[in-house]
Order: structure tokens, then C-alpha cells, then sequence
């Protein structure tokens, strides 16, 4: 059987200069990064649908993207794997003071369990800490300088508004976050009234926001109820469409209602259905 050390061979073959594989050779940190979120994504695919067959082949696939950034830096004599290994190590051992008090990796399993709420002060006290090092200048700091501008837009405004609450910018519950929500629907339904584009588009972007602040309160990820809702969609257009050709009707020449109605006898199916959405 393969191990690491064989795939970090594999690697450093396929970009060899002169024997490597031409599309490897060209590659850069830029060009990977679309893969890298594509391969992240069908991790998460492949779990949602329980296919474990599957999510080895992807976090195989995931595995190489981080053995590929190494390989590059490796090259421009940055750092190697072994340093991203021992980097994650560090941190963790560093993040987990409950577990190894002493920083020994390999110390006896001594130390009382904490509970999860202050692991979860410590886990955020050291994340601070760790901020405030890497800030050029302390009068810059923010809590919000560690959320990458690069994540799904969805995911990045609930870690944003979850760094805000740290320090008591946040409703109280969720229901003043409804009566925010209606709000800022008026405030769509005004600017389309005056047909601003601009304006539109500003609005919208507000109430996805406080929409995502919305699912924060209530304990659920954004990122996964879209998910889950354009699965649900594409089910039942999916349906529409299947139904439409056992009947030989293009689904071009029907109109909007003949769809609607076979999108509610889809529903009517997923309710007898207990594993649908």
C-alpha cells in the first residue's frame, strides 16, 4: 500500500521541469486554489450523501491539494510538508490546553475533562491571543481580522456576525431578528417601488445578511440550509422534468402552472417520504 511519503514522491515528479507533466509544471498557488474549493466542496457532497466509498476517493483528492501548495513552496524554498504537519501540530497541542497541559504530545491523559463551554472560552481566549501576535500594529486589531475574505459569502457573514457577539453586538434572540428581516424586505420592496438598481442590489445583500443572522439564532448553518434547499429544488424540477417526458410534452410548451402543479405533486411525494427534505 502507498503511503505519504510515495504521494509526496508522486508530486515532486509530476512537476519536475524537465521529465514532470506538462499541465502540473505550469501551475501556480492562484491556479490551484478553484480545485482546492471544488475538492473541499465534494468532500462535503459526499458526506451529505453518505457515500464513505466515495469520501475516501475525496479526501484523497483534498490531501493532494495540501501535498500540492507544499510541493510549490518546497520549490521556492519556503517551507516544506513536514513543516505544515508540524505547524497544525503545534497549534492544536497549543488550542488544547485541557488535553495537554504540559505541551507534551505524547504526556499521560491526566488532566480532567473541562466542559464544553469553557473550552470553548479557552478555545476563543487563545484565538485571540494568536490574533493579536500576528497584527502589525496593536491599534489595528479587530475581531474580525482572521475571517478570510475568501470563504462562501454565506459562511463568512455568520462568522462575522458570530465575532461581533463575542463582545455583545448581536440581538438577544432571534425574534427581534424576524421583525429585522421584514424590515429590510420593506426596504427591497421600496427601492424596487423606485426602480434603483443600485439600490436593489444593496438591499438584497442586507437582507441576506440578516437573514444569515437569523439562522445563526436559531442554530442553524447557512451554508448548509442553501445547500439543502437547492438539493430540494433540484429534486423537484428534476421530477417535473422526468414526469413531462413520460407524458412526450416538451417541457417548453408548458405553461407555468401545469409546472407548479407537478412541483406540488412532488412535494405531496417527498411528504410520504420521511428521507426527503
Amino acid at each position: 500500500m502507498y503511503t505519504l511519503l510515495d504521494l509526496l514522491h508522486l508530486m515532486a515528479r509530476l512537476r519536475d521541469p524537465e521529465f514532470g507533466c506538462p499541465w502540473d509544471v505550469k501551475q501556480n498557488y492562484a491556479t490551484i486554489v478553484p480545485h482546492t474549493l471544488e475538492e473541499a466542496y465534494e468532500v462535503a457532497d459526499a458526506i451529505e450523501r453518505g457515500d464513505f466509498d466515495d469520501l475516501r476517493g475525496e479526501l484523497g483528492d483534498l490531501l493532494f491539494q495540501v501535498v500540492y501548495y507544499s510541493q510549490l513552496a518546497r520549490e521556492e524554498g519556503r517551507f516544506e510538508f513536514d513543516g505544515v504537519v508540524d505547524g497544525i501540530t503545534r497549534k492544536l497541542i497549543r488550542r488544547h490546553p485541557h488535553v495537554f497541559p504540559t505541551g507534551d504530545l505524547y504526556a499521560p491523559l491526566e488532566t480532567p475533562r473541562l466542559s464544553e463551554d469553557q473550552v470553548k472560552q479557552r478555545w476563543e481566549e487563545i484565538k485571540a491571543e494568536e490574533r493579536a501576535a500576528k497584527a502589525h500594529a496593536p491599534e489595528q486589531l479587530s475581531l474580525l481580522d482572521d475571517v478570510p475574505a475568501v470563504l462562501p459569502a454565506l459562511s463568512r457573514a455568520a462568522k462575522l456576525q458570530k465575532r461581533a457577539a463575542q463582545v455583545g453586538f448581536d440581538w438577544p434572540d432571534a425574534l427581534p431578528v424576524v421583525d429585522k428581516v421584514r424590515e429590510e424586505l420593506d426596504e427591497v420592496l421600496e427601492a424596487m417601488a423606485d426602480n434603483d438598481r443600485e439600490g436593489i442590489a444593496e438591499e438584497v445583500g442586507d437582507l441576506l445578511f440578516v437573514v444569515v443572522n437569523l439562522a445563526r439564532h436559531l442554530k442553524v448553518d447557512p451554508e448548509n440550509a442553501l445547500r439543502a434547499a437547492n438539493g430540494k429544488f433540484e429534486r423537484r424540477f428534476r421530477f417535473i422534468e422526468q414526469a413531462l417526458r413520460d407524458t412526450r410534452r416538451p417541457i417548453e410548451d408548458c405553461t407555468l402552472e401545469e409546472m407548479d402543479a407537478l412541483w406540488g405533486e412532488a412535494k405531496r411525494q417527498e411528504k410520504n417520504t420521511p428521507s426527503c427534505g
